[in-house]
């Protein structure tokens, strides 16, 4: 059987275009003709945190704010209300509803840091309804992380799809969970002091997004790999200032940074505005921007040559990845 390693440099060396490698820089790049320049498609919604595509060909986003999913057309900008109902955003927090996943044709949404209500797994239903199917919340509270940690129920961030149930990343108490659409909920994999944000999978094993801890440097905004079942967890790329999200696409591996992060703020608050880049993997595993300015970004989705961003504000934009971006 082959070590974990071997089998992320096969798996990966699917993906990855071979680019030229230049040293990760602190701050964002300069504009120019490897850039591409983001064009807003919709804006307005309230908050924005966790996307997807959905069977439809849509984009899906969750609105923490109003706790609500929207779905907007991704040719149009067109938004309608897909669900309602979930828990709303406390104020203050970076909780409610903050990622949408599909199994199948059915939606479901994971909700976090919202007191009272249920932090975990809610499934939708046709009528746009929301359930609870899994108190992640109530389970972190029963089963503590190794970790430093000061908020019991965990901080919950990222939904990805798999094998008939869902990854969940907790970056507070900095670990995976696999959780399945009846309720049981495992530890996938425990992480140091990383906060593990987007997640990606590439058929078995699984890409985590990292945004490291404060002040979030770019020596620490990492995308790692691991199967479950294993505690073994190999590096892939690193360079992004406040990783956010992971996502394979137009020939290659990109991750959202969301930006410059100013040391005394408040753990878990976000960078400083219009300072988000979407990024590649380029050789030797180094982050290279191919669209900076991006305001807050917070996930991202690509359908072929577009990436479809997400921000804190409301905003969809969409970037165009050109084969020029991140070398040749």
């Amino acid at each position: 059987m082959r070590t974990p390693r071997r089998l992320i440099a096969v798996v990966l060396s699917i993906f990855l275009l071979s680019a030229a490698g230049t040293a990760a820089t602190a701050t964002p790049a300069r504009t120019g003709h490897d850039h591409a320049d983001p064009t807003l498609l919709t804006t307005g919604l309230s908050g924005g945190a966790g996307s997807t595509i959905g069977p439809d060909g849509a984009l899906y986003v969750t609105e923490p704010q109003a706790g609500e999913v929207s779905r907007v057309d991704r040719h149009t900008g067109d938004v309608t209300t897909f669900a309602s109902g979930l828990p709303e955003q406390v104020e203050g927090t970076p909780g409610g509803a903050v990622d949408v996943a599909f199994l199948g044709r059915t939606a479901y949404v994971l909700v976090t840091l919202v007191d009272s209500e249920v932090s975990g797994l809610y499934r939708i239903g046709r009528d746009g309804s929301a359930t609870p199917v899994a108190d992640i919340g109530a389970w972190s509270i029963a089963n503590p992380p190794e970790t430093d940690f000061f908020v019991p129920s965990g901080l919950q961030y990222a939904l990805e799809p798999y094998r008939g149930g869902f990854l969940v990343t907790d970056g507070h108490h900095n670990r995976v969970l696999y959780v399945t659409p009846w309720g049981a909920i495992i530890e996938a994999i425990a992480l140091g002091n990383v906060v593990p944000t987007g997640l990606e999978t590439l058929g078995r094993t699984v890409l985590v997004a990292q945004a490291g801890p404060v002040p979030h440097l770019p020596r620490d905004g990492r995308i790692v790999a691991f199967r479950p079942g294993s505690s073994a967890v190999s590096p892939i790329a690193a360079g992004g200032r406040l990783l956010v999200d992971v996502e394979k696409g137009h020939r290659g591996l990109y991750a959202l940074a969301q930006g410059v992060f100013t040391p005394g703020n408040p753990e878990g608050s976000p960078a400083d505005p219009d300072t988000g880049q979407v990024m590649k993997v380029g050789r030797h595993g180094i982050l290279r921007p191919v669209a900076t300015g991006l305001d807050r970004p917070t996930s991202f989705e690509i359908v072929r040559s577009t990436a479809y961003v997400v921000t804190l504000d409301g905003e969809v934009w969409t970037v165009r990845l050109g084969h020029h971006h991140g070398g040749r």
